[in-house]
Order: C-alpha cells, then structure tokens, then sequence
C-alpha cells in the first residue's frame, strides 16, 4: 500500500470533494497546497459543484464525504479521468474502490495526506540512515 500512496502523493492537482472552510478538508487542502500541490475545492457552496464542473485535468480525486455517498463521487473521478481516488479516514466503501481500480485508477482508502506523508518521509529517512550506517561498516 505504501508504493501506491507515494505514487499518488506526487500527483500534482487535487480536487476536494466536501471541503468546507474551519473543517478538516480546508486543513489537509491547505498541506496539500503548502507541499506545491494544485487544490480544486468541490463544494455546492465553497467551490466547483461537482468533479464534472471542473473544466481542468484532476489526477486525485479526495473524498470528505460519508462513506454511503463516496461512491457517487468515486464514479465522477471515473467519469473525468481521474488518475486516483483517496476516501479520507473513516471513509470506506469497498465497491466504489473496486470500481476504481476496474477503471485503472490507483485507489487510497481510509487514510489521510497529512499523516501519510510525514509517516512516509520518515519512514524514508529511517531506510536511508541504515543503510548509510551499512555502508560504513568495514
């Protein structure tokens, strides 16, 4: 699971779908954001109405939704071309990321971009002091 989150972590534009300002969404956006990443609120309010009025390219789609209406939003990431979908912590629906993956798009379930990505740098950093220390042992 770790391959595939770090590929979709190096995806470039995000669209939010349930971002909400003073929410969780607003604060894993604005990660997303401080990290370079190009972030498309999805909001009938706050932003875009849906994943189909988005009139660029969306490699990821981040769903803030309840798991009983992820998968509608999972079908719209198929729709679009989405290159992935990540339903965000305690967001899970195993038929819209089967659908998701039947499409060929990579698929993150029950996770979130601001936990994964430290976890993984560190993760990262751990791997390269071992075998820094390896190779200096005569």
């Amino acid at each position: 699971m770790d391959d595939v989150i770090r590929q979709v972590l190096q995806m470039e534009t995000w669209a939010v779908v349930g971002w909400s300002p003073g929410r969780d969404s607003e604060r894993v956006a604005s990660f997303l954001e401080a990290r370079g990443k190009r972030v498309l609120p999805v909001h009938p309010v706050h932003g875009a109405p849906s994943l189909l009025d988005i009139d660029m390219p969306v490699d990821v789609v981040d769903i803030f939704r309840r798991s009983e209406c992820a998968g509608a939003h999972v079908d719209e990431a198929i729709e679009i071309g989405a290159r992935a979908v990540w339903l965000q912590l305690g967001v899970i629906d195993e038929a819209a990321a089967q659908r998701a993956r039947d499409a060929g798009l990579l698929v993150v379930m029950n996770r979130c971009p601001a936990i994964e990505w430290p976890r993984l740098a560190a993760a990262d950093r751990a791997e390269r002091f071992v075998h820094e220390r390896a190779g200096h042992r005569t």
